[in-house]
């Protein structure tokens, strides 16, 4: 029989959790369906939404609560929902004891403002309309790190998304991905890869028909998602049976599909957190790295992979048979994994992906500490597309502004996309042990077996254990690049064999 102190936790997080989603939820709708006039008024019912979750968090009733709560959760097994919960909960209202609620509201108001304004910037490649919303952005992201006693300030905005782990630890694995990649890259690139089939006429409603298809096999339970075209993918879940996700459709490239099984690999991991820990704290992944671990999965791990397209291969053909028609799957598998640097971020392959994502890392760094001006930003980046992958920036829209993080103010979430990558293939490598004849089963468009091992292993979890002891108790181990570096060289370089 649980303690009537925990019950009384329980509930007052519950109603927490309620407000919180709440607020997601109108973070959802003014991406996807909000009428553009919508967005000054709902910057402000987001800003108070913010100020009612902190204010309920660092509230003095909570914090006597969780001190009474210690006698109890020191004769429970760590392991258990019911630690698991008092532990997460004092360490997040420790840490929001040091943000003053009028910066939160402050934050969370900028971010919305920031997000309709770039939209339009984007639309127009209009870097100057953005920039005052940026500077803004960049300006609470500094009070925000002052808040802190952390070895730099970059240490504060990292916590947010990867708990635990310091910069100096992202730029030691950026450093050893950097020396793989960048030879490894120049080597690719040569290879001699038709992906003309991939370029052309995709018109909308045959795409949405291969998303169904193939979002059909990732296991969600009937009624409980859906999909909507937004400006720039995402996901989001408001309980593990009401998951959001959201595509961009090209109507000219052959891309969208990759990105909608990018966002699939993150719903499903919301989707799958034990019943047990709905409507808490502990209901969400353990961290952005382990999250993006699962959309790089879904996306490149088994959705560029040629077993899982000898299943799905044939409803692309049937439902684009002018692009797909006279092409074997092995020609596709080479086109879809083709190593070319490419403008942008969400479009670009897998050996490349990571400098998109150390380019943005150093940015973020450079402009915390002020040592790149945002008036400059425009040029900075150009210039470090062109030292970093030989590409040309042509415009804005294509380059500085491409991506929607910087528009809410969510600096320190970058770097998760490439350590998401390197725990990718530490878990893959895993699953490959424990699932007898895993390929076989991606052949036959069955991803059960692979879902299951996740939901076991990883996904029911939540944010019971740190994402240190998550990944530790998944793979036996901390994050190591060489794994991911030794799959791409295997499995890039036999594209020409």
């Amino acid at each position: 029989m649980s303690d009537p102190l925990y019950e009384q936790l329980r509930d007052r997080l519950g109603e927490l959790w309620d407000i919180a989603k709440i607020g997601a939820l109108a973070g959802w709708d003014q991406q996807t369906m909000m009428p553009p006039q919508g967005g000054p008024v709902r910057a402000m019912q987001m800003a108070t939404m913010s100020k009612v979750v902190h204010e309920q968090l660092v509230s003095d009733e909570l914090g006597r609560l969780l001190e009474e709560l210690a006698p109890y959760e020191e004769s429970l097994d760590y392991d258990s929902d019911e630690a698991s919960l008092i532990r997460v909960t004092r360490r997040d209202r420790d840490k929001e004891l040091r943000v003053p609620a009028g910066l939160r509201e402050e934050q969370a108001r900028a971010g919305a403002e920031g997000f309709q304004v770039w939209v339009e910037a984007r639309r127009t490649s209009n870097f100057e309309l953005f920039r005052p919303y940026l500077e803004r952005n960049i300006e609470l992201r500094r009070r925000y790190a002052e808040c802190f006693e952390a070895d730099e300030p970059y240490d504060a905005l990292l916590d947010d998304f990867e708990p635990g782990m310091k910069t100096a630890e992202v730029r030691d694995v950026f450093a050893r991905l950097k020396d793989g990649l960048v030879p490894l890259i120049a080597e690719l690139s040569q290879q001699e890869i038709d992906d003309s089939m991939l370029h052309g006429n995709f018109p909308l409603e045959p795409q949405k028909d291969l998303e169904r298809a193939i979002l059909g096999r990732f296991g969600f339970r009937p009624g409980s998602w859906r999909i909507d075209p937004v400006e720039h993918p995402f996901a989001t879940s408001f309980a593990t049976s009401d998951v959001r996700m959201t595509t961009r459709y090209l109507l000219t490239e052959f891309s969208s599909i990759f990105a909608s099984m990018h966002e699939g690999g993150h719903a499903l991991y919301e989707h799958n957190i034990s019943p047990a820990l709905e409507r808490t704290p502990l209901c969400r992944g353990a961290s952005l790295a382990l999250h993006e671990s699962q959309s790089r999965m879904f996306e490149n791990l088994v959705g560029r992979s040629i077993e899982f397209w000898r299943w799905g291969y044939p409803h692309a053909q049937q439902l684009f048979p002018e692009q797909f028609g006279g092409v074997t799957v092995e020609d596709f598998h080479r086109a879809i994994n083709k190593v070319q640097p490419s403008l942008i971020r969400i479009e670009a392959d897998e050996a490349t992906y990571s400098l998109h994502i150390i380019l943005r890392f150093e940015l973020e760094q450079e402009l915390l500490a002020g040592t790149v001006d945002v008036a400059a930003l425009p040029q900075i980046w150009t210039e470090r597309m062109d030292e970093y992958l030989g590409i040309d920036v042509p415009d804005d829209a294509r380059g500085v502004l491409q991506d929607v993080h910087w528009s809410r103010g969510t600096l320190g979430y970058f770097p998760t996309y490439a350590l998401g990558n390197v725990v990718s293939v530490q878990i893959w490598e895993k699953v490959r042990e424990d699932v007898r004849d895993l390929e076989s089963h991606l052949e036959q468009g069955e991803l059960a077996p692979l879902t299951d091992w996740l939901r076991e292993r990883l996904w029911r979890h939540g944010r019971k254990f740190t994402p240190q002891e998550t990944l530790e108790r998944v793979v036996g181990g901390g994050m190591d690049p060489e794994p991911y570096l030794r799959y791409l060289s295997t499995k890039l370089g036999a594209l020409t064999a």
